[in-house]
């Protein structure tokens, strides 16, 4: 590691909705992400107006977010993302619905939820996460110089 920099771990317990793990960059927003309108499947992409991320790419990246707000089509456009090879590598999400549920299964990459702490204030875009749905453990690695 360069000089005058460390590194950080803090472990998160919560409850697994979608099996699996995946180790990627997080990419964190306190806004719910509409699915039809919302994102751009072919890119993996945010593209709503005013959101806080739109033109930012999730494809492979662990997507930190509230959960899904719109339509019960949320899940078929995060399902289209999977079948693109755009879908994040995980997801970590604070609202449990139905829709939201869908939209895990369907994308069928790691999901947890119901965590011990508030991501929000936890995680950061660009701090290296660890997600194990199948224990319900999130680990967060951040840098610090």
């Amino acid at each position: 590691m360069p000089d005058g920099q460390s590194t950080s771990k803090i472990v998160m317990r919560g409850r697994g909705v979608v099996p699996g793990k995946a180790r990627a960059e997080a990419l964190v927003t306190r806004q719910t992400i509409s699915g039809w309108g919302g994102i751009n499947e072919r890119e993996g992409s945010v593209i709503e107006l005013r959101h806080e991320l739109r033109g930012q790419s999730f494809a492979g990246k662990v997507l930190v977010f509230p959960g899904a707000k719109g339509s019960s089509g949320w899940s078929a456009y995060f399902h289209m993302c999977r079948l693109n090879g755009t879908a994040p590598a995980a997801m970590i999400f604070t609202r449990m619905t139905t829709k939201m549920a869908l939209g895990a299964v369907v994308t069928r990459v790691p999901a947890i939820t119901d965590l011990d702490g508030d991501p929000f204030e936890m995680i950061e875009t660009g701090d290296l996460v660890e997600v194990d749905a199948d224990e319900g453990i999130v680990t967060i690695t951040k840098h610090e110089t």
